[in-house]
């Protein structure tokens, strides 16, 4: 094969607190919205309990994940590290799984964007609003990932810090009478349909993984990166449920107005309970609040364009996408791509069903990459592993149980969607089989 002269490699730039903002950045907007859209499923008490499972399960996952990525720092993530351990079919459905994960998870972000933006300009429609969103943070990631990485940490500091004052004002109306309200609507096994919107208040750490190459020092820095990301996002997580739905009760956080249909702002509408909308809180709280929104959006539009990168620079997809751009080098036309492919998504309207597509793919990835950690344990016991798994197996031995559960679970409630899932994976599988060369797909993919 011709070498080729485009650049291929990306620059050196992240350390642990760039890698904390870019964790809990990508996650944030879980606290924001989607969460919420679990409650008429489950109520309080089959939320909570999803959320708890699901916790258990990212915790585990992201001790186990620090491993691969510790140990095999490449842009693709679970797709290297699945191929290198299970064979390239098993790591292409590790990569098309992630890839899904990423690309589906910003439209249902720029949605929420928009529904937050509508509350200060209703004339304005949100679609508009998240169409914008998409050129303009696609724009700021091709300009470098230095200031990606910088706005990412100053947006994520803010969202933060305006969570912490949100559980400030709401904390206090909490009312144990009011979070147990109508607490199983569908009784305990809404537990079950609850889950994928229990994940979203997770969803996409393991991005931190996708910019390894990116990271000054990987083998040191991202296992810090992972451990204080997720032992922020879990107790935020937590702070925010109890303080939102303590408020009033669960249907304030669902239904506005009387409204038939869930909101994508529920953390104002637990706010205005407390304040009122004309209050200067209300206001400011919002207001601050997009950028939470901002900075997972902005965060998974740069992971996804990672993981994109590395299907097209291993010849899994058609190769300009594994091309960066000179002079900066960042995944110009990954980016781009996945923003297409995002603003479709987008204008389906569907922020729900989006938020369980992408919660398929995630799902998918997580079995494999436990899978592939414990191959690798067996397979290359003397590779490199500057962060060993602590709790080993059991640690990702019970991400690996509770990833398959919530698997099945999300698929049973949900046929549709999983149906809309496999289709996805067929056309990947087509290409994979049609497209891509016999030579590439036998060879361990990016090692």
């Amino acid at each position: 094969m011709g070498v080729s002269t485009p650049p291929t490699e990306l620059k050196k730039t992240l350390g642990p607190i760039m890698l904390w903002g870019l964790g809990v950045g990508y996650v944030i907007s879980g606290m924001y919205f989607g969460w919420n859209l679990g409650l008429p499923e489950g109520g309080p008490f089959g939320l909570l309990v999803a959320t708890l499972v699901v916790t258990v399960m990212y915790v585990a996952f992201v001790l186990s994940y620090a491993e691969l990525a510790c140990a095999i720092p490449k842009a693709g993530g679970v797709f290297v590290y699945a191929s290198r351990a299970l064979g390239p079919e098993l790591g292409f459905l590790a990569g098309v799984a992630q890839w899904v994960e990423f690309v589906f998870a910003p439209p249902a972000i720029a949605a929420a964007i928009g529904a937050y933006f509508n509350i200060f300009f209703p004339t304005i429609p949100g679609s508009a609003v998240a169409v914008v969103a998409y050129f303009v943070f696609t724009g700021l990631n091709i300009q470098g990932v230095k200031h990606s990485a910088v706005f990412e940490l100053f947006v994520t500091v803010l969202a933060v810090a305006e969570l912490l004052v949100f559980v400030g004002i709401t904390g206090p109306s909490f009312s144990w009478s009011a979070f147990s309200r109508n607490p199983l609507p569908g009784g305990w096994t809404g537990i079950f349909p609850a889950l994928p919107y229990a994940i979203w208040f997770y969803l996409a750490i393991e991005g931190v993984a996708n910019v390894a190459e990116e990271t000054a020092n990987p083998q040191r820095d991202l296992a810090r990166g992972f451990g204080s990301a997720m032992g922020t996002l879990v107790v935020l997580a937590l702070l925010t449920f109890f303080s939102a739905v303590g408020v009033r009760g669960w249907e304030q956080v669902v239904y506005k107005g009387g409204s038939t249909t869930p909101s994508d702002s529920p953390l104002p509408l637990a706010l205005a309970a407390v304040v009122g909308e004309s209050n200067t809180f209300y206001h400011l709280l919002i207001t601050i609040g997009i950028f939470g929104l901002i900075a997972s959006f902005h965060g998974i539009v740069l992971v996804a364009g990672r993981a994109t990168f590395e299907f097209g620079r291993t010849g899994f997809a058609p190769r300009v996408l594994g091309m960066t751009l000179p002079g900066r080098g960042t995944p110009a036309a990954a980016l781009v791509f996945n923003m297409v492919i995002g603003i479709l998504a987008l204008l389906t309207g569907r922020t729900g069903e989006i938020i369980t597509v992408s919660v398929f793919g995630a799902l998918t990835m997580y079995v494999l990459a436990m899978l592939a950690l414990f191959r690798l344990r067996r397979k290359e016991p003397d590779l490199p592993r500057p962060f060993r798994t602590p709790f080993y197996p059991w640690a990702p031995g019970i991400a690996l149980v509770l990833s398959l559960i919530c698997l099945a679970s999300v698929a049973y409630f949900n046929l549709v969607l999983c149906g809309i899932y496999v289709v996805i994976l067929g056309i990947g599988f087509i290409w994979y089989y049609v497209a891509v060369p016999r030579h590439v797909r036998n060879v361990h993919t990016g090692l």
